[in-house]
């Protein structure tokens, strides 16, 4: 098992936990790596104030940007050029990428580099919805394995001194597995660490997520480091898969949605302090909502635009508290900060917290057909019809 005195490199970067938040569309904006970056450096509870500057360097996690689409980074998009923003705390800056022409991967890659915007790429090969697949983009491209090898070439060569990582799945479903190809093509050329998340892309996010999968990975891949992802839904399951797989660190979705707290416990327990689990009164739940609601309106230079941002982490946040339907209703069309805390205010905030809150948030749907390109399972390795046309030109997934 990983621990302080073997943290996991990426890089030259020091992963101490070897914790990984992973890019979630909509949801791993500047605010939402303040508050978890905040709790992993001890500050999550204070009254606002961000960690000594340098201190997110240390290497208490590593926070990963929203889905950027290269098409969009190369054209700068507005919206994408916010959403690579990165707070003036946040070292090591990550980016991941989304991309399924290899030149136009290139083309984002070296403008990442050349312009000193990012740390760390991120490679994504995981993305499971429509709009993405039918690409042959995100979870559907490893099937194709010499586009897979063009785009990591490409990605590596371009990035200089920048370590290139990837995400991806186990395949696109049972009968066209992909994952322990993929790893060997990374290896050989020249990925820094590979995450696997162990649900092939027709599972979506349903059902249990195969981590002896990730443990195949790891036999298979032992040059580089390989992450595990799916299904963490404490700092107790994320101890426990690296027990089970032996792999290098986790990466974290879905578990850390309206609980950021998540990853405090993620330090203290590969500290081996696994009796220190942050377990918040409603009170202090409202008070990081409400911190939380108010880094959006910031970030976005609107206050009623980030409450409105704000509304989907609500019903995570409350889970498992004593909160009627009437009132999550409410607290979920606020449209300012006023409003929000009138309405948490009404609540009981003594309530400690409540049995059951942990487990599955977030999509838990799955067995989906995956919207593919025409032939796209024809052969494996024939990638005629993928070109610059296929990119997405917005980000954020």
């Amino acid at each position: 098992m990983p621990t302080p005195e073997s943290p996991l490199q990426i890089g030259p970067h020091r992963v101490q936990p070897p914790v990984v938040l992973a890019p979630m569309a909509g949801i791993t904006n500047a605010p939402f790596r303040t508050l978890c970056r905040d709790f992993a450096e001890g500050d999550g509870w204070g009254s606002g104030g961000r960690p000594p500057k340098g201190a997110a360097g240390g290497g208490k996690g590593l926070f990963v940007s929203e889905m950027i689409t290269t098409r969009a980074l190369v054209e700068r998009n507005d919206k994408t050029m916010q959403l690579i923003t990165f707070d003036a705390s946040e070292r090591p800056r990550s980016i991941q990428l989304y991309g399924v022409d290899p030149a136009t991967v290139g083309k984002a890659v070296r403008m990442i580099a050349e312009e000193d915007l990012a740390d760390h790429i991120d490679l994504n090969f995981g993305c499971p919805v429509p709009k993405v697949t039918r690409k042959g983009g995100g979870s559907a491209l490893p099937y194709k394995r010499n586009l897979l090898r063009a785009i990591l070439r490409e990605a590596v060569s371009g990035a200089g001194d920048l370590p290139v990582t990837m995400k991806m799945r186990k395949g696109i479903d049972d009968d066209h597995l992909t994952y322990l190809d993929a790893g060997r093509i990374a290896v050989e050329e020249g990925v820094t660490a590979i995450a696997l998340h162990g649900r092939t892309a027709a599972q979506h996010y349903g059902g249990t997520a195969d981590w002896d999968a990730i443990a195949r990975l790891k036999e298979h891949v032992t040059e580089i480091p390989v992450l595990g992802n799916g299904d963490i839904w404490s700092a107790e399951d994320a101890l426990r898969m690296v027990r089970e797989t032996g792999c290098d660190g986790v990466v974290v979705g879905r578990g850390c949605l309206g609980r950021p707290w998540l990853f405090a416990d993620l330090v203290t327990a590969f500290e081996g302090r696994t009796d220190d689990c942050v377990r918040p009164t409603l009170r202090e739940v409202a008070d990081v909502m409400v911190r939380h609601a108010t880094l959006l309106g910031e970030w976005l230079g609107d206050e009623s635009r980030g409450v409105v941002d704000f509304r989907k982490h609500v019903a995570w946040y409350l889970k498992g508290f004593a909160v009627g339907s009437e009132m999550r209703k409410r607290l979920a069309i606020t449209s300012s900060l006023e409003e929000l805390r009138a309405g948490l205010d009404e609540l009981d905030l003594d309530q400690p917290w409540p049995g059951g809150a942990d487990g599955p948030r977030g999509r838990t749907s799955g067995n989906n057909r995956v919207v593919l390109p025409d032939g796209w399972l024809k052969d494996p390795y024939d990638c005629a019809g993928v070109g610059e046309d296929a990119e997405l030109d917005t980000s954020g997934g």
